[in-house]
């Protein structure tokens, strides 16, 4: 089979459906990315807006612009689209579109779960769009603080809109960390091992992770608060048991580790681009990733530094403002690994390193103030004023946005296959540039001199006023400078002319391929032995092209790439991809009636809802794998491989794995929530507090003891044994209920509820998960007999076991020894 043939059979098994109706069926990663960075640049430019209204609000004293509540609903959306529907999934798009192409495979790990995630992310982000055209927008700031956003502070529907919108969105971003960390474990090149794997990827990896670990807690903080809202559960309120700070805590649990969440993917776009840009390889390979991970890791120990006002003993000041200052030492040895990259390099001024050069002179500012308010005294002094809005944004504007716009000239020539040809870039960049400094630099100064920050208005003669009107100019300067880089983007996408295959010469494996791109990436899969493949074998894309790589012949009709081992890349069986579909926007549709539900307190929509996601989430499951076994199969070069049905670890397995590690960080945040209150909140536990007797923790161990010993054995007994002890789980679950008949009485009875909520909602996934395992098995499905999906049933019943047995000792224990 030629080139041209192989492309065209390709193509026709790879390719998105055509017209309108592929917008809303494709499940191909190029596809989704594209339209994750298109639906991310629209919110940016709704925030950048709100935040022009701002900036001419605060122009001038006792300005009369936005009226109070307007001005509330401005700021705190500014804040929200920013955060969460333009930083995140901006990364998640650029990752979408960028990782199978640069670890040189064909798709990421669950193409459906990719469109889910998206058309979550689009419903939810849409959800919050809506809520500021009817003027009924969150008002109580993007953090939501109790009791500010508590019915005893916002009894209207405006928290609402916020709590859940927000936890909507965030089931995108979940859905995209288990994708992308399983996609760079296990869907490489094969040879790709994990020292060989491209900088960008273990910014990926580390990301995706800190996602899976960081997010679950602002998930249970908005959960408990709606449920405060809707339902009258007291986890906020000091006057039955509850505790506003238990908020702060779960948000900034969530929040520092989110400034580190928006930075690492520019630093890995950094790390790729500015040894290209040089001329040379990236310093410091090593010492960057370990880098990386230590800042992934040392951010998870910084949240309480924003809560260093809220009377924190002075052991705990001094452990966090130590942490918050050891985090510039990881920090500093990427930056010093850029400059040493520079230094022995030869860098040329293309608009890319322009960018890259405005990063460097303004994250150091914002690095160095982080420093300083990492410093109790002063964060003292400066906490909540105009000085710690400048620091905010020189992070997430120098440290994220610079990076980014690098990144979108760089990778534009591969989205658009044009060559950049109208320089209007380059005085968008000087206008967004001064603009910048010329708003927030300033905006340190008005902090120092006391200006409160989420105020709508000031008095004259207290020497604001011509730094507000400088800044504020200074800002629209800034909005042109933005509104001219999407302009140039859309002519040279449209006008230029077509460019080169690699433009820029780079060593990546995205540039050996033709742009734009196919939809099947690669005509046949290269074999990697080093991190620059295109420096050692210019001709690879060649080679590619005739099918002289794995999986080049096309004759078996449907979508394969190969799944590696994850430390050495050696190739471990062929994944079968699902082809076009509308049900992952069809599940994610339902999933926004489960929200929607809840946000207009219809909650008969909520069972019909959840029992539709139930039913095409098993629709999507029993349409993997087939009843045939096709054994070992060709796959161009090396031995023959399986497919992934066939084998005892599928993906499903390690995409199980990562999910339960967002779980137990949620069960883990709810567990810090139960101790935090105990020892904390005044009158816990109440003089009534449950006392479960001996009988209900004698039969939660021994249902647990039967849906352990039943997983383990042939599915047939499983089935017999395990499920009778997640039944005797539910019973112990529903009898300790009813100790606790009032919920609403006080913060104790309404944790213990949610508690023993979690574990019967698990007990229940579990008993459904085994019942479909059975049913799999009588249909005659592969994966169902050769063990592997009998591996991902029994991980979530030994969930579902922990989680019971945990509940059942933190329930229990204080009752037995009082």
């Amino acid at each position: 089979m030629n080139a041209l043939r192989r492309h065209r059979a390709l193509s026709r098994i790879w390719a998105s459906d055509p017209g309108l109706r592929g917008w809303f069926t494709t499940v191909n990663h190029t596809d989704l990315g594209r339209m994750f960075l298109a639906v991310a640049v629209f919110f940016f430019v709704v925030g950048g807006v709100l935040a022009m209204l701002i900036r001419a609000q605060l122009a001038s004293p006792r300005s009369a612009f936005l009226g109070s509540d307007h001005y509330n609903q401005v700021f705190t959306m500014h804040g929200t689209i920013m955060m969460f529907l333009f930083a995140i999934p901006l990364f998640e798009g650029l990752a979408v579109y960028l990782l199978p192409k640069m670890l040189g495979t064909r798709d990421l790990a669950f193409p459906r779960l990719t469109a889910y995630g998206f058309w979550c992310y689009v419903f939810g982000g849409a959800m919050m769009v809506f809520s500021l055209l009817a003027g009924v927008a969150p008002d109580s700031g993007w953090f939501m603080y109790p009791p500010l956003s508590s019915t005893i502070g916002a009894p209207g529907i405006n928290p609402d809109f916020w709590l859940i919108g927000i936890t909507f969105v965030e089931i995108s971003a979940i859905s995209a960390a288990v994708e992308i960390t399983v996609t760079v474990l296990r869907y490489r090149a094969p040879g790709m091992s994990l020292s060989k794997m491209p900088i960008f990827a273990w910014y990926a990896l580390v990301t995706a992770v800190m996602i899976l670990t960081g997010f679950p807690p602002l998930i249970l903080g908005s959960i408990l608060l709606e449920l405060e809202r809707a339902f009258g559960m007291p986890f906020f309120q000091v006057a039955a048991g509850g505790d506003a700070l238990l908020w702060q805590h779960l948000f900034w649990l969530f929040g520092h580790p989110e400034v580190y969440i928006i930075f690492l993917p520019a630093a890995g776009a950094i790390s790729t681009i500015l040894p290209v840009m040089a001329r040379t390889t990236l310093m410091g390979y090593g010492w960057i990733v370990a880098a990386a991970v230590s800042l992934g890791v040392l951010s998870f120990g910084l949240w309480v530094h924003h809560m260093f006002t809220t009377g924190i003993p002075h052991m705990g000041l001094a452990f966090f403002s130590a942490a918050s200052t050891l985090v510039a030492v990881p920090t500093a040895v990427q930056i010093f690994a850029w400059i040493g990259t520079l230094s022995k390099g030869r860098p040329s001024l293309h608009l890319p390193m322009l960018w890259l050069l405005a990063f460097f002179a303004t994250f150091v500012i914002g690095g160095l103030t982080g420093v300083m308010v990492a410093i109790v005294p002063f964060d003292w002094q400066a906490h909540d004023t105009y000085f710690i809005v400048a620091h905010l944004h020189y992070v997430l504007i120098g440290g994220f946005v610079f990076p980014m716009l690098a990144a979108l000239y760089y990778w534009m020539p591969h989205f658009t296959g044009r060559k950049t040809y109208f320089k209007l870039g380059n005085t968008a960049f000087w206008l967004v540039f001064f603009g910048f400094h010329g708003t927030f630099l300033l905006l340190h100064w008005a902090g120092l001199l006391g200006m409160r920050r989420r105020i709508d208005t000031y008095e004259a003669g207290q020497g604001w006023e011509a730094i507000n009107l400088i800044a504020s100019i200074s800002g629209f300067v800034m909005a042109i400078g933005f509104a001219l880089v999407l302009i140039d983007v859309v002519i040279n996408a449209v006008v230029a002319i077509r460019g080169s295959r690699d433009p820029w010469k780079a060593g990546t494996l995205e540039w050996a391929m033709p742009t734009p791109s196919a939809p099947y990436n690669f005509a046949s899969l290269p074999h990697v032995t080093s991190r620059d493949p295109l420096y050692d074998d210019p001709e690879l894309p060649v080679r590619l092209a005739r099918g002289e790589g794995y999986l080049g012949d096309p004759g078996r009709a449907r979508r394969e790439t190969i799944s590696v081992e994850i430390a050495s890349g050696a190739p471990r069986y062929i994944t079968v991809f699902p082809g076009n579909t509308a049900l992952p926007m069809l599940m994610s549709a339902i999933t926004g009636l489960f929200f929607l539900g809840m946000l207009l307190k219809a909650y008969w929509l909520v069972p019909i809802s959840a029992s539709g996601v139930i039913a095409c989430a098993l629709y999507w499951v029993w349409s993997l794998g087939g009843t045939t076994r096709e054994g070992p199969l060709p796959v161009g070069r090396g031995p023959d491989l399986l497919t992934a049905a066939e084998t005892a670890d599928p993906p499903g397995w390690w995409g199980s794995i990562f999910l339960l590690l967002a779980n137990g960080t949620f069960f883990g945040s709810l567990l810090f929530g139960y101790v935090f209150l105990w020892t904390i909140a005044p009158n816990w536990p109440p003089p009534n507090f449950a006392e479960p007797g001996l009988g209900i923790g004698l039969t939660a161990l021994a249902g647990a003891a039967l849906t352990a010993l039943g997983t383990r054995w042939r599915p047939g007994a499983a089935l017999l044994f395990a499920a009778p002890g997640l039944v005797a789980l539910a019973v112990t679950g529903v009898m300790t209920l009813m100790l606790v008949p009032d919920p609403t009485a006080h913060a104790y009875d309404a944790t213990l509820w949610v508690l023993i909520g979690y574990g019967l909602l698990h007990q229940a996934v579990a008993l459904l998960m085994l019942l479909f395992l059975g049913a799999r098995r009588r249909a005659g499905h592969v994966g169902a007999h050769v063990g592997g999906e009998a591996r991902i049933v029994r991980l979530w019943c030994d969930y579902a076991v922990l989680v019971s047995l945990v509940v059942a000792l933190a329930v229990g224990l204080p009752g037995w020894l009082a």
